[in-house]
């Protein structure tokens, strides 16, 4: 018997070590960089400056938007799952939303460290470019309730409006959670018929859905499935929270009170928004327990 060293291979061709893919792809397969299309989404990346950091900058802006869709897939998912009444499944799904949630908030701090110096450097050439226009984002704002149709108008003339519009006249998330309460006797129905036909508005609201959610605390033994699926709604909410938040430090750290890039109100805007909770009725109840 002989060892190629140079292959890795002993005597019939098995690999014994070094690379596996010394001799090339096997028939059938795909190579990885073909698969995950690696030479475009690594070709995405033009620096308008000779700053140093704005590659960083560039690229975290683009991991973020990936996060974006993936957690829009993951909980437009767990929605469709609500919908069909598989609550364990959807529990699954949240859970691994959950995860895409945190490496998410991690990505702040790639931008937190950035100087005001160092920003400076190249916020000139971002030009109008914000990331309030993100039409990743605004979708997952619509995918949880948080609808108002106002917020669609920044994306008119741009190839996401439709997307963004689509969103708003979705279910959200919290709809199908709503309704699920409805099948299970805990809310009634509304006389509108707005469960059935997802309007694009926020979600219903009223001292009733308050008062189911009430239920389900007082008997998770009974209502099990829905005391975990509340509990996996208020991880989604408060990861969102806390996200906001750390976009406002983030944004203070670098830019202190000034405005933000394409000429958004910048801290005091988002000292606004850091405030408001997806859910509401999932955080007041606490209060009624």
């Amino acid at each position: 018997m002989t060892v190629d060293e140079g292959a890795g291979e002993v005597g019939g061709g098995r690999p014994t070590g070094g690379c596996p893919f010394g001799g090339g792809s096997a028939p059938g397969t795909t190579p990885y960089a073909s698969y995950a299309r690696m030479d475009e989404l690594l070709a995405l990346q033009h620096p308008l400056s000779t700053a140093d950091t704005e590659p960083g900058f560039i690229i975290m802006s683009q991991v973020k938007e990936l996060l974006f869709k993936l957690l829009h897939t993951e909980l437009s998912t767990a929605r469709d799952q609500l919908a069909k009444d598989l609550v364990d499944e959807a529990l699954w799904t949240l859970r691994r939303s959950a995860r895409v949630q945190q490496v998410l908030l991690v990505s702040w701090d790639t931008f937190s460290v950035l100087s005001p110096v160092e920003f400076a450097e190249f916020r000139d050439v971002l030009g109008s470019a914000s990331g309030f226009q993100s039409v990743g984002y605004r979708r997952l704002e619509f995918l949880l309730g948080n609808k108002n149709p106002a917020m669609a108008s920044p994306h008119r003339g741009t190839a996401g409006y439709d997307a963004v519009v689509g969103q708003l006249g979705e279910p959200s998330l919290y709809d199908a959670a709503l309704e699920l309460l409805v099948r299970r006797g805990l809310l009634a129905a509304p006389e509108d018929g707005r469960s059935e036909k997802g309007a694009a508005e926020p979600y219903r609201v009223g001292a009733e859905v308050e008062e189911a959610w009430r239920a389900v605390y007082r008997d998770p033994v009974r209502h099990r499935d829905l005391h975990l699926l509340a509990e996996a709604l208020m991880d989604t909410a408060e990861q969102f929270a806390r996200w906001r938040y750390t976009h406002l430090l983030t944004v203070q750290r670098v830019l202190g009170a000034k405005p933000g890039t394409g000429g958004t109100e910048g801290v005091a805007w988002l000292a606004g928004i850091s405030g408001h909770r997806f859910f509401p009725e999932l955080w007041s109840v606490r209060a009624a327990l």
